[in-house]
């Protein structure tokens, strides 16, 4: 699958991994829409990228509050008059004991990143069908695959992308639209700065796994590989997305190495 041209919508464009991957799809040539909160990031991220400004369309979106996304989903069609590609990229996470975690933090976080996702998706993946094409990508995490002390509601949500996402993915096999689940470790973005703590404040500290993990262009990079490879589902990081073979394959050592990671 070649980007040159492609109508490729980005959520949680405005930092991090989404901002990143702005910059590597229009430098592939792709027709970006951009969607986030911050107005004023995404503004600054698309006069960064190397594309003329007429191939950006900047639409904020918050996936906490969903109700407009078939509106949304409009705005683009008339812009554009297709959706080549969702990346679905928004997240939030927590730093929370799970049994002190507030009902509230707890629905937050699933509303971003689970029931947020699965609604645009849904009204993206309609238009897709109609088109016969399209391809819907999704940001999960290796934290998807098991869970770490402090991060239950985040991990949970996580699981469930993968479980909604597979499920999709072959729902859509027979109308040409393919679903890619991308796995990342830890990358070195400020998200750890802005995890909620159980009273409802931001953690504020970037934590040394993050501080020495993958950049986010390199993490882009491989997300836009494995888009373009027609790949169903990729890792991206370094030595930490090993922990996900360790667990399978030597569960006792894996439990017995994150309780020694993470002892208080």
């Amino acid at each position: 699958m070649e980007l040159n041209g492609k109508i490729i919508w980005i959520t949680g464009a405005s930092s991090g991994i989404g901002e990143a991957l702005a910059y590597v799809c229009a430098q592939e040539g792709a027709l970006l829409v951009l969607s986030a909160r911050r107005e004023d990031e995404l503004k600054r991220v698309a006069s960064n990228c190397t594309t003329d400004p007429k191939n950006i369309f900047i639409l904020p979106l918050d996936l906490e509050h969903t109700e407009t996304v078939e509106e949304k989903t409009d705005e683009v069609i008339k812009r554009f008059g297709r959706i080549d590609v969702l990346i679905n990229n928004s997240g939030m996470g927590h730093r929370t004991k799970a049994l002190s975690t507030p009902t509230s933090i707890d629905r937050k976080v699933m509303e971003v990143n689970f029931f947020g996702t699965i609604n645009l998706t849904k009204a993206v993946g309609r238009l897709m069908k109609q088109q016969q094409h399209g391809k819907l990508v999704v940001v999960s995490s290796i934290m998807g695959k098991y869970g770490m002390p402090l991060y239950s509601t985040y991990s949970a949500s996580k699981h469930a992308l993968y479980g909604y996402f597979e499920s999709l993915r072959e729902e859509l096999y027979k109308d040409n639209v393919k679903v890619l689940i991308v796995s990342p470790g830890f990358i070195n973005t400020d998200i750890s700065t802005k995890l909620l703590r159980d009273n409802g404040s931001a953690y504020g500290v970037k934590s040394d796994a993050q501080e020495k993990g993958m950049s986010p262009m390199d993490c882009a990079k491989g997300i836009v590989k494995a888009l373009k490879g027609n790949r169903n589902h990729k890792y991206v990081g370094k030595y930490e997305i090993f922990s996900v073979y360790v667990k399978q394959y030597l569960p006792k050592l894996f439990y017995r190495l994150m309780r020694k990671m993470t002892k208080e």
